[in-house]
């Protein structure tokens, strides 16, 4: 069995340098930026979308992207801390599955350093993230595309994420989910999008990932 893993609000919590970066390429841009509540579901889908949103102008999008990531790349990388009893949590799965594995929607060199930078790549195979194009920043591509990459099948693996787009992503490539609720996406949201189990406590991860992994192997 494998275990994938989203980065921002399932790991570490990336609120304070996302804002950050967000606030700041908005400023330059003398648009007006959203309260703290509509900044918080900017955590998940892929930045482009939310800046487009935002700003109505492709072209402005496109320039509040490269704004975001020049601050982001030195600054709002390492704004940011991993959760409570990640590190224990990643421990226990590690002497329970094949391998654990980080997929998001994050570009994969933001991803990559901050895996580093909080000492956890060691718990984990690879880190899979979108390219700095846009290139799988959908969460359904991302996970096709490990799945092919890795050769692994779809039955055996377990999504773990905070956000609709993990569990619809999981869903569009045959994948079971695990909703986590520490991070940034409301139960309701999760079960919507078809979390298996939903998940309070890095805790209790573990025991849930054994639980739905002996689901889905007696077909029920």
């Amino acid at each position: 069995m494998h275990v994938f893993f989203d980065l921002d609000g399932t790991l570490t919590n990336p609120q304070e340098g996302i804002f950050a970066c967000i606030r700041h390429a908005l400023t330059v841009l003398d648009a007006p930026i959203p309260a703290e509540p509509e900044l918080k579901r900017w955590i998940g889908p892929p930045l482009q979308e939310s800046f487009l949103a935002a700003l109505n102008c492709p072209d402005r999008a496109t320039q509040a992207v490269m704004l975001y990531r020049d601050r982001f790349a030195t600054l709002g990388l390492f704004e940011n801390h991993v959760y409570d009893g990640i590190p224990e949590m990643l421990t226990g799965l590690t002497a329970q599955v094949d391998a654990l594995w980080v997929t998001t929607s994050k570009p994969q060199i933001f991803a990559q350093k901050i895996i580093q930078h909080f000492q956890l790549a060691s718990f984990f195979a690879d880190i899979y993230g979108s390219e700095l194009d846009g290139t799988r920043a959908q969460k359904g591509d991302l996970l096709a595309h490990v799945l092919q990459v890795e050769s692994i099948e779809p039955t055996d693996v377990i999504m773990v994420g905070d956000r609709r787009y993990d569990m619809l992503g999981a869903r569009q490539n045959g994948i079971p989910a695990i909703g986590v609720t520490w991070g940034f996406g409301a139960k309701q949201e999760l079960q919507e999008a078809g979390a298996r189990l939903l998940c309070h406590t890095p805790a209790a991860l573990p025991n849930m990932v054994s639980t739905l992994q002996q689901t889905s192997a007696s077909g029920s």
